[in-house]
């Protein structure tokens, strides 16, 4: 079956769960409002904002709250092209398993898919909100899935029975998502060496220890674990990784950085990992930046090309800025501050002249860079610029 029929049928099984695909935030916020009370709209904003910077059971509360008859269908078509990214992704992977664990399965929307496109797999969703399982379980029947059955577990506070030749693990591993990760060992690096009391800590703080023993546990001899969480940042992805490696975890083929569209907003993911715990493969783990645009340029035709004069010759966001601040010849800098920040992150911000051409570079031990560059006579914005960033460290 090719992708465009099997998107469809997706599509269809969204539909029959009153999801609907926008593009739009104006349409969206629109539907929002004529379906949802203010009232119940203030409750779901406190929840999120309890969920975003509490603990496991804030989320739980949320995720409760989320799972009303009245609310689910509208909060999570802002998911539906992420229940298509790795819906699809993980369609592909199925075939050949028997048992099937999905954690975190929540309302069971892509659980019930699977079920209904397996019939000749036997699955289990588990999950930690009691509301979500009970319509998960509803839906179920509703669909006539005796394939299938919803368990409401906690696995950071008790083992899970059974064992399963797939466990599929998406965004419910590494739920912590204002924890940055672990820091390189300094500004001018990527790298972070390999501190076990540093990665132990971490995967503790993020409930990622428990939850993937406990997983790891239930996997069969040589079966598949698939997995995506939100880890694009480097600094959170490379724990992750060592994590899944330690516990004997391997690439079937290599990881798969996804995006897709939250409404308008574009959702850098991922990476979405296929792995298994028993046969030898050739991937290797990759812990290098993610190639971004401008990792070259040159800076004399950058002069003689530049057009807009309202526009900086040169910007550059991405992990590439450090190779071309490295590469800027003989610059001299006029102004500099590296400091320790109290969250452990350390901070560099660089102001200086190449020939006639002002640039300002940042950098910290969280993975971010910048790179800008301006005429001599847009120099006064970048000093102001600089002086910005000074002032809005802690």
């Amino acid at each position: 079956m090719t992708n465009d029929p099997l998107r469809q049928l997706l599509r269809e099984h969204l539909a029959w769960w009153k999801l609907r695909h926008f593009t739009s935030d104006r349409e969206y916020f629109l539907w929002q409002r004529q379906q949802l009370s203010v009232e119940e709209l203030n409750q779901l904003n406190i929840r999120a904002e309890r969920k975003r910077t509490g603990d496991h059971v804030d989320e739980t509360a949320f995720y409760d709250l989320a799972a009303h008859p009245k609310i689910f269908p509208i909060l999570y078509s802002q998911r539906y092209e992420y229940y298509e990214a790795i819906g699809l992704r993980t369609m592909a992977q199925l075939s050949k398993a028997q048992d099937i664990l999905d954690f975190g399965c929540g309302l069971g929307i892509l659980t019930t898919w699977y079920a209904l496109r397996f019939p000749d797999a036997n699955l289990v969703g588990i999950d930690r909100s009691a509301a979500s399982i009970a319509i998960a379980q509803e839906k179920a029947k509703d669909l006539g899935l005796r394939n299938l059955r919803f368990i409401c577990l906690d696995l950071q506070t008790g083992p899970l029975a059974g064992s399963f030749d797939m466990v599929l693990a998406t965004h419910a591993l590494l739920q912590a998502e204002q924890d940055p990760g672990i820091p390189s060992e300094s500004w001018r690096t990527f790298d972070r060496g390999h501190d076990p009391l540093q990665q132990m800590v971490f995967e503790q703080r993020t409930g990622l220890a428990s939850r993937l023993d406990r997983l790891c546990q239930v996997l069969r001899p040589h079966g598949r674990m698939i997995v995506c969480e939100k880890t694009r940042q480097l600094a959170r992805r490379i724990p992750f990784q060592r994590a899944l490696a330690s516990r004997g975890l391997q690439l079937v083929q290599p990881a798969d950085p996804i995006h897709y569209r939250s409404i308008e907003e574009v959702v850098e993911d991922g990476p979405f990992y296929v792995l298994n715990n028993g046969t030898q493969t050739t991937v290797a783990w990759d812990e290098l930046p993610e190639l971004d645009d401008g990792t070259l340029f040159n800076l004399n035709a950058m002069l003689a090309n530049s057009i807009d004069s309202n526009e900086p010759l040169y910007e550059n966001h991405g992990h590439s800025a450090q190779v071309a601040w490295e590469e800027l010849p003989e610059r001299t800098v006029t102004q500099e501050l590296t400091r320790e920040e109290p969250d452990g992150r350390q901070v560099h911000v660089e102001l200086g002249i190449v020939d006639d051409t002002h640039y300002l570079y940042c950098a910290n031990t969280f993975d971010q860079r910048q790179l800008v560059m301006m005429e001599e006579a847009r120099a006064t914005l970048l000093e102001a610029y600089y002086q910005e960033i000074i002032r809005g460290l802690p």
